[in-house]
């Protein structure tokens, strides 16, 4: 035998020791309920490294494009000039760009809560990165949503890739999935449970108790990743001097009511908007920089409005702003979130949910004041439990 011969035969050998142990591996993998944890513990560690990537690439952007002050989000500056707010169409523009050139717009992309849904978990990368980065655009030119779906898809999608290479059973790689998206999200907010939450609800779309340990590891392991790399635990202050008594709960119920109404009312704006645009004619290369447009003299009311509104919701529940100011925002907000979404920009309303919570818990605080005469129930803790409704009732809507 040559020599020749003799290293092809040594290479044919090579591969099919790495197939059978890759084979035994995936076995052991498929069989072994702790093994399973470890991998969604990597999986969930991944998520969190790709959303703190994501989140300082938008970030960067804001800087940049609105000079903004250091440790300064865009949503917590008091006033933009109307030179900077240019930023918006233009961002419209690279947007249409940057979605011809993927060639985004000829195939329909799928996002994790689709792929669980209806193809098993299966996700593809290329498409998951161009949805991510339509998001990070979206969201770095100012445009009025949050990054949570760019998180929970890369999350989603690392999840994916590597549960496809390891051939595991359709339940086993949902599972996988939505422990990726619940890390990513865990460590965005630092708050494994609420992570955990979101994967079970918006993406599994069950409790089950094979799920547990796997997408609560993952998402620990997302927020730990997350707070080593420097991000910082999104941490709101829940003190009050006034107590909780029992009516209060009824009227705390009412509340909640209020914000599914509104969250009703605004997931069919969005859409209304959606169809009106695309049945007038208006080309679809042309939405997001008209969509750019009409958010300037919204952004000029406030720009507490832009992004997805982090350093506004904090501004505002610690400030104590008027109930004129915020009756102003919370309208704002809801245009500009209607606008941004219905004109093609990409993103979610996770976040600015939780915002509009905050505004409408606020309201009917001061409401109830106005009609009894006296403090029935505290404005701070109304926020609180906006701030809850607002988050389940565009998630539930969704």
């Amino acid at each position: 035998m040559t020599d020749a011969r003799r290293i092809v035969a040594a290479q044919i050998v090579t591969r099919r020791r790495a197939r059978l142990l890759a084979r035994d591996f995936r076995g052991w993998l498929r069989a072994s309920e702790a093994s399973f944890i470890v991998l969604a513990i990597g999986i969930g560690g991944a998520a969190g490294l790709l959303s703190v990537i994501l989140g300082a690439l938008a970030r960067t952007l804001q800087h940049v494009l609105f000079a903004l002050p250091p440790n300064t989000r865009l949503s917590g500056v008091t006033e933009l000039v109307l030179a900077s707010l240019i930023v918006l169409p233009v961002g419209g523009v690279v947007l249409t760009g940057f979605s011809y050139v993927t060639r985004a717009r000829k195939r329909r992309l799928v996002d994790a809560v689709e792929a669980n849904a209806l193809h098993g978990g299966r996700m593809s990368l290329p498409d998951s990165l161009v949805i991510s980065g339509q998001t990070v655009l979206s969201n770095g030119f100012g445009a009025s949503v949050g990054l949570e779906a760019a998180y929970a898809q890369m999350g989603g999608a690392v999840a994916s890739v590597l549960g496809g290479w390891l051939k595991l059973r359709r339940a086993d790689q949902r599972t996988l999935v939505g422990a990726g998206t619940g890390a990513a999200i865990a460590a965005a907010f630092g708050a494994p449970l609420a992570g955990a939450f979101y994967a079970f609800e918006i993406v599994i779309g069950a409790y089950t108790p094979s799920a547990i340990a796997p997408v609560a590891a993952a998402a620990l392991a997302g927020a730990l990743v997350a707070q080593t790399f420097g991000q910082q635990p999104y941490l709101i202050d829940a003190a009050s001097n006034v107590s909780v008594e029992t009516h209060h709960y009824l009227i705390y119920a009412g509340l909640g009511a209020i914000c599914a109404l509104l969250g009703i009312v605004l997931m069919r704006a969005v859409a209304l908007v959606e169809r009106v645009t695309r049945q007038v004619g208006l080309p679809d290369w042309a939405r997001p920089a008209l969509g750019g447009l009409l958010l300037i003299p919204i952004a000029m009311v406030s720009p507490q409005v832009l992004s997805a509104g982090h350093d506004a919701l904090h501004a505002d529940l610690a400030l104590g702003a008027s109930i004129g100011f915020i009756l102003l925002v919370l309208l704002a907000k809801s245009a500009a979130s209607v606008v941004s979404l219905g004109f093609g920009f990409r993103g979610g309303l996770f976040f600015a949910s939780l915002f509009l919570g905050t505004l409408i818990g606020h309201l009917f605080a001061a409401s109830l004041t106005t009609l009894v005469g006296y403090t029935v129930v505290d404005p701070h803790n109304a926020a609180l439990v906006g701030m809850g409704s607002g988050e389940r009732m565009v998630e539930n809507v969704r």
